[in-house]
């Protein structure tokens, strides 16, 4: 999608109302009264391409509203004539940036199973600004190619051989924990996926420096969603091969960390498994041990994400992590309450959440701190168990299943949560419909401004 050098690019301008009309003032009259003509209007996802003297393509003109930059050109990509182009608008740095990242968003297509017609659409970009950008760019397609794969072809095992692909490329050491092993070390993990003819295991990778600052990451890998025995009706298992979204953000986020070099010393942890039925299936009202130690109570075998994550958080507490991140497709609460483009953050601090906050509005990828209130702990205690994985109430959900996790983390460690959606429902520009990346940029954004980047 970028290149770095081409004499023949043809210069993009992206305009709103007021600069088309700059833009027609400069232009030369002929130009002016062709464009005049036909009735362009700079609106979102309009374009137009404006012939040169000899019958070429002189320019192209692509509206958008007053605000826009990272979705500015996403509608191109699709809509060009194959060949390079140039876009050099009177924008800040981190302004074009983004309009980039866009850029390289909107030429994005899952072709696993249907063949697309390849394309050649570049954007010219300088050498040297091109580093960071391929690589948030191909860690948000990284994360769309894995959510939009059926589990079907994606499983567990298929999740492992990702995840060691991408530490093979960056360095990293890596190991599946699975079996025997499992069932003794990590048994929360191993009951919600043992009812699965595809064995759960539990993916671990670590990259850095011994020295520098302990970051953890931890994702929900479930990689298909059945509800268990509390089986979900046919319209809310139809996207469920998204439930290992988490799983994906957080492989995505260690493949930008790794690939520009963060100083920290990063482990990741994802629990892989597959939420199925069958005889030895968990059950409503079973009461099952965590790594940790607390018993939890089954109210609801669609709430397995959760305890999944528990025993992932707890390993990640154990091997000294200062700092935690989650993510994970947790709870319709969250979309309920937010929608699908917003996913709710949860911190223990909250002067940092609001932090991160705003810097995810700044970049384009926006989160929304929630608070942890912690009275509404009451909601997950039983009585004959130390937690629920449901709850007494159905309030606040997406909330207390973020107070369930705060148990496995140690207090002492600066914890995050997200609880994301991970897909589309609608073709937008540079947003298809299927999977999708959110909060890998503002997160980056956020721990390169903490950690500094090599």
């Amino acid at each position: 999608m970028f290149t770095s050098e081409s004499s023949s690019a043809t210069p993009i301008y992206s305009l709103d109302a007021a600069g088309l009309d700059s833009w027609l003032a400069r232009a030369d009259a002929a130009r002016a009264s062709w464009v005049k003509a036909t009735g362009f209007k700079p609106e979102r996802g309009r374009w137009l391409a404006v012939p040169d003297d000899n019958g070429g393509l002189a320019c192209v003109l692509s509206g958008r509203e007053s605000d826009d930059r990272l979705w500015a050109l996403a509608h191109l990509p699709a809509l060009l004539p194959e060949g390079d182009y140039r876009f050099q608008p009177e924008w800040s740095t981190d302004e074009i940036q983004r309009a980039r990242i866009g850029f390289g968003l909107g030429g994005y297509r899952f072709g696993r199973y249907k063949k697309q017609p390849p394309r050649s659409v570049r954007l010219v970009v300088p050498e040297a600004e091109q580093r960071e950008l391929k690589v948030l760019v191909e860690a948000s397609i990284y994360v769309r190619d894995l959510v939009n794969t059926p589990a079907l072809d994606l499983g567990p095992a298929e999740l492992a051989a990702s995840a060691e692909k991408l530490a093979t490329d960056h360095g990293a050491a890596f190991e599946v924990i699975s079996g025997e092993r499992l069932e003794h070390e990590f048994p929360a993990i191993h009951v919600v996926g043992q009812a699965s003819s595809r064995p759960p295991c539990l993916i671990r990778l670590q990259w850095g420096e011994p020295d520098a600052p302990p970051l953890a990451l931890v994702g929900k890998g479930v990689i298909f969603d059945s509800g268990g025995l509390n089986i979900k009706p046919g319209d809310g298992m139809v996207l469920m091969k998204k439930d290992m979204g988490g799983a994906a953000h957080v492989l995505g986020l260690a493949k930008i960390i790794m690939a520009l070099g963060l100083k920290v010393n990063l482990r990741v942890y994802v629990p892989a498994v597959e939420n199925a039925i069958s005889g030895n299936a968990y059950r409503p009202s079973d009461i099952i041990r965590t790594r940790k130690g607390l018993s939890v109570e089954i109210g609801n075998t669609d709430a397995e994400g959760r305890v999944v994550l528990s025993d992932a958080l707890t390993w990640a507490s154990e091997e000294g992590a200062e700092r935690i991140i989650d993510m994970a497709t947790l709870t319709g609460a969250a979309r309920v309450a937010l929608g699908e483009d917003l996913p709710p953050l949860y911190a223990r601090d909250g002067q940092q959440a609001r932090a991160i906050q705003d810097l995810s509005f700044e970049v384009e990828d926006p989160l929304w701190h929630l608070p942890l209130y912690k009275p509404y702990n009451s909601y997950i205690k039983p009585a004959i168990a130390d937690l629920s994985n449901s709850g007494t109430s159905k309030f606040a959900g997406s909330l207390t299943a973020a107070l369930f996790l705060d148990h496995f983390v140690e207090p002492q460690v600066d914890w995050y949560h997200l609880d994301i959606y991970a897909w589309n429902l609608g073709d937008r520009p540079g947003r298809p419909a299927g999977g999708e990346a959110q909060g890998l940029r503002a997160l980056w954004a956020w721990l390169k401004r903490e950690y500094g980047a090599g």
